[in-house]
C-alpha cells in the first residue's frame, strides 16, 4: 500500500500494480477499494493501475468537513502520483465523482469511462433522494450509524429479511465503519439527476457503460439507470454509450475490462 498527500493534507492510500499507460479506479458506495481490486488485476497486464480508497475509508485519512471538491483534489493527487497523466474509470457513485472532476477541470484526466452511476430522471426520485439525503445526515449527524446504512439499503432496494440477515452476517461492523461516506456519496450525486450543464463541458473522450440485469421487480433507481446513461452521453460532448447485456451493477471484471482496454487504447 502507498500514499500520497490531497492538496488539504489528508493522506489517501493506494495499491498500484502493472505496467503500461496509467489507469486509476474510483470505487463506489461504501467500497474501500476491495471491489476494483480483481478489474485492477485484469487490467495489470496493459496497464499501470492505481486502485485507491476514497477518503474515510480503509487507509486513507477523512479531514472535515467533507466537500466534494477536497474529493476531487483527492483524485488529482493520484493522477499526479501517477506521472500528472492517467485514463480514469469509476463505477457507480465513483462514476459521479470521476464526472464531476471531469466537468471541474482536474488535469490530467485523459480517457475517463463510468459505469452505472445511480442519477435517475424518474418523476418521483427528486423527492425520495430528498427524503433519503436528509435522513442519512440527521441518522449520522445522531451517530446512529447502523440506521443509516438500513435508510441506504432500504433505498436501494433490499427487502427487510436481506437487511436483518446483512445485520448478522459477519461483514456488517465493516459496512457500519464506513457509514460516514454514505453522505459522501451522496454529495457525489446532487440533486439525484444527472448535472446537465455540468457534463456538457467535459472535454475529454468518455465511455458511459451500463448492465443489462435489471429484470422487473429491481428498485426504481436501478431501472433508471440506463435513462440516466442515455443522458450522461447525451450531455457529454465526445461519449460513447456501451451497454453491457448479462451484467449487474457489479460488472464481472473479465467482461468490463477487454472493453476498458479497447477504448483506453483507442
Amino acid at each position: 500500500m502507498s500514499h500520497v498527500e490531497s492538496r488539504d493534507g489528508t493522506t489517501i492510500a493506494y495499491e498500484r500494480t502493472g505496467d503500461g499507460p496509467a489507469v486509476v479506479l474510483v470505487g463506489g458506495g461504501l467500497d474501500d477499494g476491495a471491489e476494483n481490486a480483481p478489474l485492477a488485476a485484469e487490467l495489470s497486464g496493459r496497464f499501470t493501475v492505481y486502485n485507491y480508497a476514497r477518503r474515510g475509508r480503509a487507509g486513507s485519512g477523512d479531514t472535515p468537513p467533507y466537500a466534494l471538491e477536497r474529493e476531487t483534489e483527492d483524485l488529482a493527487a493520484l493522477i499526479g502520483a501517477a506521472g500528472g497523466t492517467a485514463h480514469v474509470y469509476g463505477v457507480s457513485t465513483g462514476g459521479a465523482l470521476v464526472l464531476e472532476a471531469a466537468a471541474a477541470g482536474v488535469t490530467g484526466m485523459d480517457r475517463i469511462g463510468v459505469y452505472e452511476v445511480p442519477y435517475s430522471l424518474a418523476e418521483q426520485w427528486p423527492r425520495q433522494w430528498r427524503e433519503y439525503v436528509a435522513a442519512v445526515r440527521g441518522l449520522l449527524a445522531d451517530g446512529r450509524r447502523d440506521d443509516a446504512l438500513v435508510c441506504f439499503m432500504r433505498l436501494a432496494g433490499s427487502p427487510e429479511e436481506e437487511i436483518e440477515a446483512a445485520r448478522n452476517s459477519p461483514y456488517w461492523p465493516g459496512m457500519v465503519a464506513l457509514a460516514h461516506t454514505l453522505a459522501y456519496d451522496a454529495a457525489c450525486l446532487g440533486d439525484g439527476r444527472p448535472p446537465r450543464d455540468r457534463l456538457a463541458v467535459i472535454t475529454r473522450p468518455a465511455l458511459v457503460i451500463t448492465g443489462g440485469v435489471h429484470p422487473p421487480g429491481s428498485p426504481d433507481w436501478m431501472l433508471a439507470l440506463a435513462g440516466a446513461a442515455d443522458a450522461i452521453a447525451e450531455c457529454v460532448p465526445h461519449a460513447r454509450r456501451v451497454r453491457l447485456e448479462g451484467q449487474t451493477h457489479v460488472a464481472d471484471p473479465k467482461v468490463i475490462a477487454p472493453l476498458l482496454t479497447e477504448f483506453f487504447t483507442a
